[in-house]
């Protein structure tokens, strides 16, 4: 019997919607199913930034864990948060194009930071670890926010820009991990995999 390379890929769900998470996994030649986690993700008060996505992570994960069957349970699920941090406070997801609006006059001119924590739940325990990067953004006009918006590119994104769209021209320089900011840091999930035996470079 011939076993397709396909077939031999590791294979996890993933606690989230989002393509390019999808994206990030395939790439290291992690096949995946996707299972959102739909959880309250309201800031604590006097909550860290890196708690707040450490817990965010945690609680995706654990959500998606308890819809598997005990047979879909033999594989990992992999979750994550990310939340871009400014002068250490915390950029959600915009409400409206108003508040997205702020968020980008804001990060105009700045050096911030993109937190994204990674979680994997798997036999029973979750492990997270959390990828920090530095970015420095252009400064903006107001014609280029109003154009970003109008493209409908800041809607469900923390900090109201992603960085591998229309975005990723305005950023300067990053210290840390490009897939990081996109999302899903691609060198701390494959420790974790790796970690749980599931076979990626």
């Amino acid at each position: 019997m011939v076993i397709s390379q396909f077939s031999t890929k590791p294979f996890v769900y993933l606690a989230s919607r989002s393509p390019r998470r999808v994206e990030l996994l395939n790439q290291i030649g992690v096949r995946c199913e996707s299972l959102p986690a739909d959880i309250d993700e309201t800031k604590q008060i006097g909550e860290s930034p890196e708690t707040y996505v450490t817990r965010l992570a945690r609680q995706k994960a654990a959500a998606c864990l308890t819809r598997l069957t005990s047979e879909q349970g033999l594989h990992p699920v992999i979750a994550a948060d990310t939340t871009v941090v400014l002068a250490e406070n915390v950029l959600e997801k915009p409400v409206d194009d108003a508040d997205a609006r702020n968020m980008l006059q804001q990060l105009s001119g700045s050096v911030h930071v993109v937190l994204t924590a990674v979680a994997m739940a798997w036999k029973g325990n979750i492990e997270v670890v959390v990828s920090n990067s530095l970015v420095e953004m252009m400064v903006l006009s107001e014609r280029q926010i109003a154009h970003f918006i109008a493209s409908g590119e800041h809607l469900d994104k923390a900090g109201s820009y992603g960085i591998q769209g229309l975005a990723g021209a305005w950023i300067k320089r990053i210290d840390g991990s490009y897939s990081g900011v996109m999302g899903l840091p691609v060198y701390e999930t494959a420790a974790l995999l790796r970690k749980a035996g599931v076979g990626v470079f």
